[in-house]
């Protein structure tokens, strides 16, 4: 198993990357779904912190017409632009061939998921779009206007974004028309699920990730090549939630592949076995399911029922400490002595702004952040923290060194699922395969003309 940073799990999309993940969130607002909000966002707190003190094949031509509908070679450029964008890194080249391969055949699927939705009389008006545009424009502090010009600058632009959210809200209301009206949940199965949670208290369950590609006889040593290239991208530091986004062919694909918490026995058996080998923050080769290829992550995992003390909910005070532009470590070790000194000794919280007085630091206040949101090293120093101490000094020299002091802390205690709650995970797993069924007979009936 490879072993991930923090950063495949908190989207690692630079500032306006919003054609992966942001976009899949103000969608889900607009649809009632809940995206995970992460709670540390306002302390802006590095991925990978440094401590300091003691303790596609060139075989299709990249262009196709869908039921007569033209997908063109800019297209897929556009579309391969915003992986770049969410990787802040140029995609390399040896992956551009394969990468747009696949691409092509997400834009193939989102064609036939809009024209799905246009035999079913389901409009999706300009202004539908818009207002996913403007919320996607205000989370990255921009007007729409700014944000073509920052996607256009980078190779992509406004019009793919569009089209793309234009595909997903189709799918969705096409989804809910289709197929959410004739899935059915038998109050039975509700209670079977919760007396099997009542018996698996202190079992174990965990969040996890999905990449899916479909396979089958005729092309499933193509997957197979798509899926290495996607898990090798992976190794290297790209974006889990990024390629999910782009490239996965399940369902989850809009939230980036997140299935939420699972136990191993609500998973196909491939992939349960592999997950309880897992450990959180690491990442399974490909792995051979029914109808093809899966790559899972393991982001964190918990005892069901059990109280965690990494549930707590925390009041914090962050104090940043900068250095001037050009600094180098030798010249700001006596700096970072003296301060990792003085937050040994902070006094509480009240103390904070006392010590940024000292070292003309910033303090910013934040309530509300679960502990499990924190970077891994972070929460293995909270858990030991009592209130009114401080972490050790961590950071970097170029973007400030800072502090965490802890004010107070929550425990929350686990509590049974409501039936509403089973019900509704029961039925989105139910709309979930039948939308995978669905797609699947839209690629059988469709006349694609390779060009």
């Amino acid at each position: 198993m490879k072993h991930l940073d923090r950063s495949t799990w908190l989207t690692r999309i630079a500032p306006l990357a919003i054609g992966l993940t942001v976009a899949a969130a103000a969608l889900a607002q607009g649809t009632g779904q809940q995206p995970t909000v992460d709670s540390t966002a306002t302390l802006k707190l590095p991925e990978n912190p440094q401590l300091f003190g003691s303790a596609m094949p060139s075989v299709v031509k990249a262009t196709a017409i869908v039921n007569g509908e033209v997908i063109t070679q800019t297209d897929i450029d556009q579309r391969l632009a915003f992986l770049s964008i969410a990787n802040n890194t140029p995609i390399p080249q040896d992956q551009i061939d394969r990468l747009r391969q696949q691409i092509l055949s997400n834009l193939i699927d989102e064609t036939l998921q809009i024209q799905a939705a246009k035999a079913e009389e389901i409009e999706i008006s300009d202004a539908d779009i818009d207002k996913t545009i403007a919320r996607v424009a205000n989370t990255a502090k921009q007007t729409p206007d700014q944000m073509a010009n920052y996607l256009k600058a980078r190779g992509s632009s406004i019009r793919s974004l569009r089209r793309q959210i234009q595909g997903e809200i189709a799918w969705r209301r096409l989804q809910s028309k289709k197929i959410e009206s004739s899935v059915s949940v038998g109050d039975e199965e509700v209670q079977a699920v919760i007396k099997k949670l009542e018996a698996s208290k202190g079992a174990e369950e965990y969040r996890v990730g999905e990449i899916f590609l479909a396979a089958n006889s005729s092309n499933d040593a193509e997957v197979q090549g798509n899926m290495a290239k996607i898990f090798n991208a992976l190794q290297q530091g790209a974006s889990f939630v990024g390629y999910a986004r782009q490239f996965s062919q399940s369902s989850s694909a809009a939230v980036g592949g997140d299935l939420g918490w699972v136990r191993p026995e609500q998973l196909p058996d491939q992939l349960a076995n592999a997950v309880r080998q897992m450990r959180p923050g690491t990442l399974s080769a490909p792995i051979k399911v029914q109808g093809g290829y899966s790559i899972v992550a393991v982001q964190d995992v918990r005892k069901i029922l059990t109280a965690d003390p990494r549930n707590a909910v925390l009041s914090l005070k962050q104090l940043t400490v900068a250095f001037p532009k050009g600094s180098t470590r030798a010249s700001a070790e006596p700096i970072l002595g003296r301060f990792a000194a003085a937050v040994q000794n902070i006094g509480g919280c009240g103390g904070a702004e006392r010590i940024a007085g000292e070292f003309n630091g910033e303090v910013v206040q934040s309530d509300d952040v679960k502990m499990r949101d924190l970077p891994p090293q972070l929460q293995e120093m909270m858990l030991q923290m009592q209130v009114g101490q401080a972490t050790r000094p961590f950071g970097s020299i170029e973007e400030g060194v800072r502090v965490l002091v802890l004010c107070g802390r929550d425990e929350v205690d686990p509590s049974m699922p409501s039936f509403d709650q089973v019900f509704a995970q029961i039925n989105e797993e139910r709309i979930n395969l039948r939308s995978r069924r669905y797609l699947r007979d839209l690629r059988r009936d469709a006349v694609i003309d390779f060009r």
